[in-house]
């Protein structure tokens, strides 16, 4: 059973280490390339529908990531469950107190100050992100190299 929880907590991550890397090098340039006329349209939908991309991995992710510090596999160190958990934490609170205020910002008209914060201070959930990603790779990698 850990190790399916933990299949689930590995995909779980990884998907948001490669949306957050999207967002980051992508997604956020290119909002400041919408008319200005239209930002306001365009980020309603876009936190309307970024909630269902984002939403239900990270509850997938963090509520695996609560459960392997209870139950973690051989491999899966309690101590790297800690860490991980910690730095997702740092995550969901950057998301809040962050990247959130600057997305109802930009809900309302374009601001140029709003946009360059939210590229900015997404880096933050970016390396959090790669760094819980290099952590349960190398998780895999010596659950694979066990005998």
């Amino acid at each position: 059973m850990t190790d399916l929880l933990f299949l689930i907590h590995f995909v779980a991550t990884w998907f948001m280490v490669g949306l957050i890397w999207f967002v980051q090098i992508v997604h956020y340039p290119l909002l400041g390339d919408i008319s200005k006329y239209r930002t306001a349209a365009y980020e309603q939908t876009h936190m309307r529908l970024a909630t269902w991309v984002f939403g239900p991995p990270m509850l997938v992710e963090m509520s695996t990531a609560v459960l392997l510090i209870y139950r973690p596999p051989t491999y899966f160190g309690q101590s790297y469950g800690v860490v991980g958990l910690a730095l997702l934490l740092v995550v969901w609170l950057s998301t809040a107190f962050l990247q959130a205020p600057q997305h109802q910002t930009l809900a309302t008209g374009y601001d140029e100050a709003s946009h360059q914060f939210l590229m900015r201070s997404n880096w933050i959930r970016t390396i959090l992100w790669s760094l819980r990603g290099a952590l349960v790779l190398e998780s895999a990698t010596t659950a694979l190299s066990l005998p």
